[in-house]
């Protein structure tokens, strides 16, 4: 199946203060150089916080993980779990298909969806609250039919209460995730033939549901303020997100975020062994070569290389063993890319007038 990014697409993305901290936490847990690794994560979280995945988000993480932009791109057309265009603003509603929901009456609540949101999945409703797409199996195969609606199950469902549910979350409401007809879990509808033990009414609700209940919105965006941010892989205490929750977005077509005045970052510390190469104060003329044609340099890359001092492809061309040690040891977050990307080599076929592979990708938009 082809995906392709949503045609309207908000003019810029931005994490909240306190999804940015889980990210940069998340980008710890791997090796240096592998930052990479933290992409599908960090995609994830632009879709908690914004209900899908947007260019602009696209963007922002792969500049967050010094990442081609088409390389993001790649992951989130993908996997299908990143939604490429709006969804609706109080929830995106996944109906299970497959064969027991289906033989389950899946089909009905298909049904419902088209009637109550919109004939075709993947679109808004007239209100813009809601969209919905079937899926494959939830594995939640005891309780069919069921439906995924933000983060939590709604099992055994009929048409009735599948409408009721929809009217209720249309009108503000959160219905109560969970068995809809009146079962604790999975267990037989009829009486019980194991576990008899159960005590009923000692508590109302399966510890899934009781998690959902006990939050009170099951369909609420993720701004990081739920939890603090934690790093136990660093033996770091947890780090308290303090910033006021966003909103979730209630109008039908994303509205554009006014980009944040970046801080200006703090000139790298010289570490590690090797002679630090030739720098200059900017560009020669007023005008940097695009040293993203350099294959393993991104935007975040470019910018630490000019903070650096480097500008030009024959400033890099011309570094010598010595001083090539000393720029890996000194690329902050991305140690050793200088040397695993052979940015010598290429920089000296840029700097005599040649193109490499990568740059002819560049110049005809493969890689943007």
């Amino acid at each position: 199946m082809l995906r392709r990014l949503h045609s309207d697409q908000p003019t810029s993305f931005a994490f909240t203060p306190a999804n940015k901290a889980w990210a940069e936490a998340q980008i710890t847990k791997y090796p240096e150089g592998r930052q990479q690794s933290a992409v599908i994560p960090l995609l994830w979280r632009a879709q908690e916080q914004e209900g899908w995945v947007s260019r602009a988000a696209i963007e922002d993480v792969a500049a967050m993980l010094g990442m081609a932009y088409i390389r993001v791109l790649e992951v989130a057309t993908f996997y299908f779990m990143f939604q490429l265009q709006p969804t609706g603003s109080v929830a995106n509603i996944q109906i299970c298909g497959t064969t027991s929901c289906m033989i389950c009456g899946a089909e009905d609540l298909v049904a419902v969806c088209k009637e109550k949101i919109a004939e075709t999945p993947h679109s808004l409703s007239a209100d813009g609250k809601f969209t919905w797409e079937e899926v494959e199996c939830l594995g939640a195969c005891a309780n069919a039919p069921m439906a995924q609606i933000g983060k939590d199950y709604y099992e055994d469902l009929t048409v009735e209460r599948f409408s009721e549910i929809i009217d209720e979350l249309a009108a503000g409401k959160v219905p109560v995730p969970g068995p809809q007809a009146g079962r604790y879990a999975a267990e037989p509808a009829g009486d019980l033939t194991s576990l008899t033990a159960y005590e009923a009414g000692k508590d109302d609700y399966n510890a899934s549901v009781r998690l959902a209940v006990d939050i009170g919105d099951t369909v609420k965006r993720i701004d990081g303020t739920e939890v603090p941010t934690t790093t136990p892989w660093l033996g770091g205490a947890a780090r308290p997100a303090a910033v006021a929750p966003k909103p979730a977005p209630q109008s039908v077509t994303p509205k554009p975020v006014a980009a944040k005045a970046a801080a200006p970052a703090p000139e790298p510390v010289p570490v590690g062994d090797g002679t630090r190469p030739a720098s200059l104060d900017g560009p020669r003329g007023g005008k940097a070569d695009d040293l993203k044609q350099i294959k393993g340099i991104g935007p975040k890359l470019e910018k630490l290389c000019n903070r650096l001092g480097f500008w030009h492809f024959d400033q890099i061309a011309a570094w010598t063993a010595d001083e090539v040690a000393w720029v890996d040891a000194n690329l902050e977050g991305f140690k050793g890319r200088v040397t695993r990307d052979t940015w010598v080599e290429q920089a000296g076929v840029l700097a005599s007038g040649g193109a490499t592979a990568f740059s002819k990708r560049v110049d005809d938009g493969d890689v943007y």
